[in-house]
C-alpha cells in the first residue's frame, strides 16, 4: 500500500529531524491503519485506508470545537498542527466550485427537482467524492442547489 510505505518514510525523516509531534502523528496513524487491518483480517485497499485518515481527521476537528468551547489555546493549537499533519496523507480535496458542477450534472442526470429526492442524489454523489470532499460540504451544496 503507498500511504503505508509514505507514513514510513515520513516516520524515519521525522525520526532524524526531531519532530516530535509529526512523529507522534504519524506513530498514532500507521496504529489505527494496522488495527484497521487486523480488524478486516486482510490488507487495506488504498479508498480504505484515506478513509481511516479521514475518521481520525474528523475526530480531531471535533476535538478542536471543543477545546475552543473550553478555552484551551494551547490543546486547540496543537490539535490544529495535527489536522495539518492528517491533511497531507489525503487526497487533494475538491474545491466547492467543483462539486456545484459535480452536483448540477448529477441532478440533470437523475432528474432530480425537489428535496424530497435530496436521498437519491446524495446516495448517487458520495460514492464519486468519496474521499475527496466532505460529507456536510457536498451536503450544504446539494441543499443550495435544490432549495
Amino acid at each position: 500500500m503507498e500511504l503505508m510505505q509514505r507514513l514510513l518514510d515520513d516516520q524515519k525523516r521525522a525520526m532524524k529531524a526531531g519532530e516530535k509531534l509529526r512523529l507522534s502523528v504519524i506513530r498514532f496513524l500507521r496504529s489505527e491503519l494496522k488495527n484497521a487491518e487486523i480488524a478486516r483480517k486482510e490488507p487495506l485497499n488504498e479508498g480504505e485506508a484515506v478513509a481511516v485518515v479521514q475518521r481520525e481527521l474528523k475526530r480531531r476537528k471535533e476535538a478542536l470545537l471543543d477545546y475552543e468551547k473550553a478555552n484551551r489555546p494551547d490543546l486547540v493549537e496543537e490539535l490544529q498542527e495535527e489536522i495539518k499533519i492528517l491533511s497531507e496523507y489525503l487526497p487533494p480535496q475538491l474545491s466547492e466550485s467543483e462539486i456545484k458542477e459535480m452536483v448540477s450534472a448529477a441532478i440533470t442526470e437523475l432528474g432530480v427537482s425537489s428535496k424530497k429526492e435530496m436521498g437519491k442524489l446524495m446516495g448517487y454523489l458520495m460514492p464519486r467524492v468519496k474521499g475527496k470532499a466532505d460529507g456536510s460540504l457536498v451536503k450544504k451544496v446539494v441543499e443550495e442547489l435544490l432549495g
